[in-house]
């Protein structure tokens, strides 16, 4: 089972739940991480909140206010259609395909792996 919040900022999904500004709570902190200085002196990391469910969202992903206001929308946008909507939300949906696909690709893998060494026990016999 995937954890309902950690599925989110996943690309294309479509039909998510609107938020108003209203709803929001929006605070600019200094950001933490490498950087030094830049990162130190400056308020450009964004802390959103959404009053109704709770859900707060802090992006530090670039140097720039207005892109890190953007992004942390998008995010918090992802995770509130997925606390609302739950298993039904096109953020979860994406989630497990991806997460699908990632379990066959391994499966290929190791297939292809046990074909390798059989052939190379084989070719081991027919030296002999």
């Amino acid at each position: 089972s995937v954890p309902l919040l950690q599925a989110a900022r996943k690309k294309n999904s479509l039909n998510l739940l609107e938020l108003t500004e209203a709803e929001l709570e929006e605070q600019f902190v200094r950001g933490d991480g490498p950087g030094g200085q830049a990162t130190n002196k400056t308020n450009n990391c964004v802390v959103l909140k959404h009053i109704p469910s709770g859900i707060v969202v802090k992006c530090h992903q670039t140097r720039s206010v207005e892109k890190n206001r953007k992004i942390a929308r998008e995010i918090l946008q992802e995770k509130v259609d997925l606390f609302y909507k739950g298993e039904d939300s096109d953020v979860f949906k994406e989630k497990k395909a991806s997460e699908k696909q990632k379990q066959e690709k391994k499966r290929r893998a190791k297939e292809n792996l046990e074909r390798k060494k059989l052939f190379k026990e084989m070719q081991q016999l027919d030296k002999q």
